[in-house]
């Protein structure tokens, strides 16, 4: 008998995205559009989505978790709460391109494009991460730190695309429970963050807050 799987899905590349697949299915999700709070809001956000699919901590299976390309402050979160998790419960933690999600979703569309296309995510100091994708959702190149102008001129999708100027006609943010439940289908990327270049800010020698460590080893011993 096939032990039933229970995936959770964080990313928080862009803002605070949570979802949760049971065996390949999504059964959950939420996000907090905010890029700023990302310490704040993660772990209250896993436990309302597990608290909406009636699930907990306990019956986690696996975590996956977004990689980037994304911003150093808040990607960094995302990736440093799923590690622990996965520690504190004795779970995998998988790594996925943030950007190979939104292509999964898109090819899995009735309006999938025919040909080649790209994703694009916001990299603030007018810059833009991106990755282009065979029509089968194969990543081709990238991901890369550019500006707007330099992204090829075919289909866009992705949390970013709008700021090429250009038409968005993909999917234009990360659905975290699809990270979930299609992790296995997704290239497995590791668990180093793709920062792509330099912190906005150098990282602070005493620690912002104490808050999110103690979270993570409570929700860990239940």
């Amino acid at each position: 008998m096939t032990t039933p799987s229970l995936v959770l899905g964080i990313d928080t590349a862009t803002d605070v995205r949570v979802g949760l697949a049971r065996d390949g299915v999504v059964v959950a999700r939420g996000a907090v559009e905010d890029r700023r709070a990302h310490a704040e809001q993660l772990l209250p956000l896993v436990q309302r989505v597990l608290a909406e699919a009636g699930s907990s901590v306990a019956e986690l299976t696996a975590i996956a978790v977004g990689v980037g390309p994304g911003p150093f402050t808040g990607l960094r979160v995302g990736v440093a709460a799923a590690q622990t998790l996965g520690v504190a419960l004795g779970l995998p933690v998988r790594g996925a391109c943030s950007l190979d999600v939104v292509a999964l979703e898109w090819v899995a569309r009735p309006d999938a494009p025919q040909g080649e296309f790209a994703v694009v995510a916001d990299a603030r100091r007018k810059e833009v991460y991106w990755a282009s994708y065979a029509a089968d959702g194969t990543r081709l190149a990238g991901p890369f730190v550019t500006a707007p102008s330099e992204v090829p001129d075919v289909p866009l999708a992705g949390p970013g695309a709008a700021l090429t100027g250009r038409e968005v006609t993909g999917p234009d943010a990360l659905d975290a429970a699809l990270l979930a439940a299609g992790i296995d289908r997704l290239p497995d990327a590791g668990l180093v963050p793709l920062y792509l270049r330099r912190p906005d800010a150098e990282v602070p020698t005493t620690r912002k807050s104490t808050l999110l460590a103690p979270r993570l080893a409570m929700m860990g011993n239940r």
